[in-house]
């Protein structure tokens, strides 16, 4: 093997674990979380390889959303196609959302442009309906809470504080709703739409719940907020 040759060795957004050679050679640079080695870039992070230009860096799977089939998500659309959408779904990975998973009803694609059910910028509710091994993931509408969410704010939170969000049966999330005259759908995504009268009120106690989720006393502490403004 030519030491001195630069080459990549890992794809783009695969899997790799701390102390994995992504690339050899003088000609790529460390981005971030990793770090040159002698001739060597190596990763410091469990996370997937992004390459762009000359650079190799690592996106950290801590705290990242890692879709599962059934999950209930909120996503944006970022593209479309004659018969798809591509959806941002906070996550490393795009999601596609396919015509037949979208409407049940029959579309004649000669005459009808897809951009009338969802347009780039749309805001939906949606299911995730298979994840592959090389992690495509394909989204339905075919779900009862699924649906475009028009207007509103979108707040992000870390996902994996999303079950304290919601609280216990749903309690915290009901005192916001209820305190606030707000509707607010959260997506295990870690993405939360909020529309109604106190946007502002609401989106503050989302963030403050993920910031103190692991603190005694939140419940008490939210409702204090919540009634004193």
């Amino acid at each position: 093997m030519d030491e001195n040759k630069s080459e990549v060795l890992v794809n783009e957004r695969q899997l790799v674990i701390p102390g994995d050679v992504l690339a050899r050679g003088l000609d790529f640079l460390p981005s971030t979380g990793c770090y040159r080695s002698d001739n060597e870039i190596k990763t410091k992070l469990l996370g997937l390889a992004r390459i762009k230009d000359r650079f190799i860096g690592v996106v950290p799977l801590s705290g990242v959303y890692v879709p599962r089939q059934g999950d209930g998500i909120i996503g944006i659309v970022q593209d479309l196609q004659s018969t798809f959408w591509i959806i941002d779904i906070n996550s490393p990975y795009d999601a596609i959302l396919q015509l037949g998973e979208a409407t049940g009803e029959y579309v004649d694609l000669s005459k009808t442009d897809i951009s009338v059910y969802y347009d780039v910028g749309d805001v939906i509710y949606a299911k995730v309906n298979t994840v592959a091994k090389s992690k495509n993931i394909t989204l339905t509408m075919n779900d009862y809470r699924a649906k475009k969410l028009v207007g509103g704010k979108i707040v992000k939170i870390t996902p994996f504080k999303v079950p304290r969000l919601i609280g216990k049966e749903g309690s915290m999330i009901e005192l916001i709703k209820g305190k606030t005259n707000c509707q607010i759908i959260v997506g295990q995504n870690g993405v939360v739409w909020i529309k109604g009268d106190n946007v502002g009120l609401a989106a503050k106690a989302v963030k403050i719940i993920e910031k103190d989720s692991h603190t005694s006393g939140l419940t008490d502490k939210i409702t204090k907020i919540l009634e004193g403004e």
